[in-house]
């Protein structure tokens, strides 16, 4: 009972970290219609900012400043580097996407060194729950994950600039004409994608504190995949993605015969709900105007 109890509580909390990467990823191709494959690099800068914060001997300061640093970083990416390619092709948009994440981890290396750096945000301990011993961190990523969730679906759905994003997925020419400054939403979602990142890769130090110029990686494309499978576009799919791929890999681990492939199960378990849904379990299938 308790093997099952922990590896319920740490896929649920690893998958809300998956879901957080993931609706960067969502939310950034539901409005301004491409894949930032740049994304989960924020997720090593942020990483990198809380190491060098840490200095100051506070881990909340650490940790806004690093949020605020990301945020920075994910508009100062959108305005150099994706907004002069916007009426570009998708093939030129995605070439620069992986250009900026190589670009990001070389400035990383540059700055930082290759060798992985250590970083202890704070030791939350370890507590006792149905027999099972249960790292209060993972704890607390999961319930920060579900507090982000909710506000992030409430601010989408019931606010004015929540409104404006919807428009702009919808038909970003007919927003225009309405009055909506279409690059300033595409800036702000770039913002809580980046800062969503940011708090992931928080979260991943909770669980491993080490930082290395590809910690961001495997992370990003693991979320990559969570939002394909839950429906690219769609915020609740991405949710519903990290959650599903996050107690996959967590139960996976704990089978000795298949830990070693739990990467492949991942991504096999991709294709398959591709085959059977393109568009995702929660996507929906778009007609295009002609």
């Amino acid at each position: 009972m308790e093997i099952i109890f922990s590896t319920l509580i740490n896929g649920l909390s690893l998958g809300g970290i998956y879901a957080m990467i993931a609706l960067g990823y969502t939310m950034v191709y539901g409005i301004a219609k491409m894949l930032n494959f740049a994304h989960g690099d924020v997720i090593m800068i942020g990483g990198y900012l809380i190491y060098v914060f840490m200095a100051t001997k506070s881990p909340l300061l650490a940790i806004v400043l690093s949020v605020i640093g990301c945020v920075i970083l994910g508009i100062t990416i959108e305005r150099l580097a994706y907004r002069p390619l916007r009426g570009a092709s998708p093939l030129a948009v995605l070439i620069t996407a992986i250009g900026v994440s190589y670009l990001l981890q070389s400035l990383a290396q540059i700055i930082f060194g290759s060798a992985t750096k250590m970083v202890t945000v704070y030791d939350f301990g370890a507590i006792r729950l149905l027999g099972a011993t249960i790292q209060i961190s993972s704890l607390v990523t999961l319930a920060v994950t579900v507090v982000v969730m909710v506000a992030l679906t409430l601010f989408i759905k019931c606010t004015r600039l929540g409104r404006a994003m919807i428009a702009v997925s919808e038909d970003r020419a007919a927003a225009q004409l309405m009055g909506i400054n279409v690059n300033a939403i595409i800036a702000i979602t770039f913002a809580i994608g980046s800062a969503l990142a940011s708090l992931a890769g928080l979260f991943y130090l909770l669980k491993a504190p080490a930082v290395s110029n590809t910690m961001g990686a495997m992370p990003g494309i693991k979320a990559f995949t969570a939002a394909v499978i839950g429906g690219i576009g769609s915020i609740p799919g991405a949710m519903l993605g990290g959650i599903l791929l996050g107690m996959i890999e967590s139960i996976s681990y704990k089978i000795t015969a298949i830990a070693p492939y739990t990467d492949a199960i991942e991504f096999l378990i991709l294709i398959v709900i591709l085959l059977v849904k393109p568009s995702g379990i929660l996507g929906k299938v778009r007609r295009e105007k002609v």
